[in-house]
């Protein structure tokens, strides 16, 4: 029977590790680098800058309607002119690259835009361009957005990388991931005086801007970093090159957890709509979800206070882990979050609001859910283990007596299963016919299948591969599963691959131990892993999920 007094002991030691300030990565150097404010490399890549002023003009909207969008009645407000991506009746007047720190517009409250056209060359520096990636640095005084051929970054939480990234602070943003010799493009910066509730006397220029060049592939690489690939059947081969090595993406994170990747399409439904996906990932320890972009290899915050906002049951230095857990995005590609500090699930709109899709069962709050993932009919499964709360599994406000694995169907929330004492990681079978779940618990390493009714129902509980015997307080955590039904377990040791006939098939064991993993990239075949404090990726041979 099993201890839920150590269960605890070994949950705080680890909610613990890793306490930092903050996320850290250093970009790569470029390879080269051209200074946009000389003629001379302006000449080299045929560009051109030129300069139009911009205003404040009076327009027509509609109010704020039901939907919390413009669909009320029509109210009088303020637009700016021109704008992008049209710039309709905008005058624009060349300038000369070296002219570009020259003052412009009348100060105070004032805008203008910037733009440069150019040609991608054959060679920069005697570097072959094609396939290469090119990255824009821009300083612009006091604050910049930047489009590149007509789009704008546009993510919720995102700072730089195109939006405004503070006063006077340098804005890197991808012009393309892979150049074609030939290949025209137009960058336009939208500058502005500030700060813009006092405006100042000084004017709007720009600083410093750059053009970086990055060989095919070096940009969006990560940190080399020794890990071990334990293979134990020949069939990882078909998982894992024998080459294959772990990078380190990011570090200095509270707990890393709860990784989901993020197509460009799913990414429009919040305002944006890169050229290509991205990851999101929480650190409940710090209460944030973060955003690492690939094309820049950049961490961003994408919503702080993801958890707890630190008014409910306890003071928020209390708790080990506040913020958000789990993530997922349902079949609308809609972000799902795991609230620890809240005790409940909830769903980000496009327009920036919560849904909460299950705080209570048979009116009893939740304990703290963990991890969740939608069938595609859309019937959401989640985890509700007590590693939330500051007393685990001895916390006075526990109202359940139990930690549950619940269906939320056809807007009901329904109790599958109560087998395992701290439920934790699960996942469907290709086929949705099985539910794999995990269970944290030192005396009880195992991962169970469970049948799947179409009404959200769970029968037939069997256990399907068990580590009991592996020594060490580690349980287990995240869990994922391939396309071809293969499971990937955070267990002692790393990341183990299970075969869907429950053969142990290697363990990928990096610097830390992963908590939870997403298969990602636009092919699926990158495994990104959230460790304890930082962010790992591995490429498959194969497509995952």
């Amino acid at each position: 029977m099993s201890n839920p007094h150590t269960i605890a002991a070994a949950v705080t030691s680890l909610l613990c590790l890793g306490a930092s300030a903050g996320p850290t990565q250093s970009p790569p150097i470029a390879d080269t680098t051209i200074d946009l404010r000389t003629p001379a490399s302006i000449a080299a890549i045929a560009g051109q800058w030129s300069f139009a002023e911009a205003h404040i003009v009076e327009a027509m909207n509609r109010a704020p309607g039901p939907d919390l969008r413009a669909s009320g009645p029509e109210v009088r407000t303020h637009d700016v002119h021109p704008k992008a991506p049209a710039f309709e009746g905008a005058q624009w007047q060349a300038i000369d690259a070296d002219d570009l720190e020259a003052r412009r517009t009348n100060g105070r409250l004032a805008f203008g835009w910037y733009r440069l056209e150019f040609t991608v060359p054959p060679r920069i520096d005697g570097l072959d361009t094609a396939g290469a990636a090119l990255t824009l640095e821009i300083t612009a005084d006091d604050y910049a957005e930047v489009w590149i051929d007509g789009r704008a970054a546009q993510v919720l939480g995102q700072t730089g990388a195109g939006v405004i990234g503070g006063w006077n602070t340098p804005s890197r943003t991808i012009v393309t991931s892979s150049a074609q010799p030939g290949q025209r493009h137009q960058i336009a910066i939208f500058a502005a005086n500030g700060p813009l509730s006092s405006p100042p006397t000084n004017f709007i220029w720009i600083r410093s801007a750059t053009l970086d060049l990055y060989r095919p592939g070096r940009l969006a690489n990560g940190e080399p970093v020794a890990a071990k690939i334990a293979r134990l059947d020949p069939a990882l081969d078909d998982v894992l090159s024998p080459d294959a090595r772990v990078e380190r993406l990011a570090q200095g994170f509270g707990f890393g957890e709860g990784p989901v990747w993020v197509p460009a399409a799913a990414d429009g439904r919040y305002g944006g709509g890169g050229p290509g996906g991205y990851l999101r990932f929480s650190d409940p320890n710090q209460n944030v979800i973060h955003r690492w972009d690939p094309t820049l290899g950049e961490v961003s915050i994408f919503r702080a206070r993801s958890g707890y906002s630190g008014v409910g049951d306890y003071p928020i230095g209390q708790y080990h882990q506040p913020g958000s857990n789990g993530l997922a995005l349902d079949p609308a590609g809609r972000l799902t979050i795991c609230e620890h500090g809240n005790r409940r699930v909830s769903r980000l709109e496009p327009n920036g609001t919560l849904t909460v899709l299950a705080d209570h069962y048979e009116g009893k709050r939740l304990n703290s859910p963990n991890d969740l993932v939608y069938r595609s009919d859309g019937a959401l499964f989640f985890t509700d283990p007590p590693f939330g709360l500051p007393g685990v599994f001895a916390d006075p406000r526990k109202e359940l007596p139990f930690s549950g694995v619940f269906c939320l169907y056809n807007g009901q929330v329904r109790l599958a299963c109560t087998d395992l004492a701290a439920p934790n990681g699960l996942a469907f079978s290709p086929d949705e016919r099985f539910l794999y779940i995990d269970n944290w618990e030192e005396q009880r390493k195992v991962v169970m299948r469970y049948e799947v009714g179409p009404d959200g129902s769970l029968s037939g509980g069997r256990v399907f591969f068990d580590m009991t015997s592996t020594p060490g307080e580690i349980c287990l955590d995240g869990l994922k599963v391939d396309r071809a039904g293969r499971l990937f377990v955070s267990g002692p040791g790393g990341v183990w691959i299970i075969s869907p006939d429950g053969r142990h098939l290697g363990t990928i064991s990096p610097p830390e131990l992963p908590a939870n993993f997403a298969f990602g990239d636009e092919d699926a075949r990158m495994l990104y892993m959230t460790a304890r404090t930082g962010l790992y990726r591995v490429r498959l041979n194969q497509p995952g999920r």
